[in-house]
């Protein structure tokens, strides 16, 4: 199964551009193995290159380095997605981040 991510900055109603990102498989809640380190293009996307197996994921979005680059203040050092991938055969998982200093969201997107 093929990962992609797209970060935006509702705050400023931008993509997060340049905001960093990880992807590590989680086994018992840790990670297993080093994680694949990232950072979103000029609209705020990534396309993970790498097939994902079946297991737990997570995503972790350095929300505190992107804020601190735009000195504005934030609640949140990072903001992590831990998502469940049981059918690696399919074709595409999207997992988008919506930001903002002091709040965010996600959803299985398309």
């Amino acid at each position: 199964m093929k990962l992609s991510t797209h970060a935006l900055d509702t705050a400023s109603g931008r993509p997060a551009v340049n905001l960093v990102v990880s992807l590590v498989r989680l086994e018992d809640g840790r990670p297993d193995g080093d994680p694949t380190v990232v950072a979103t293009d000029a609209d705020g996307r990534h396309r993970f290159p790498d097939q994902l197996g079946d297991g737990i994921w997570r995503l972790r979005f350095e929300v505190g380095e992107y804020y601190r680059t735009k000195n504005t203040a934030t609640l949140y050092p990072w903001a992590d997605v831990v998502f469940l991938v049981e059918d690696a055969g399919s074709d595409h998982l999207h997992v988008p981040l919506l930001l903002s200093p002091f709040a965010y969201s996600t959803y299985r997107g398309s």
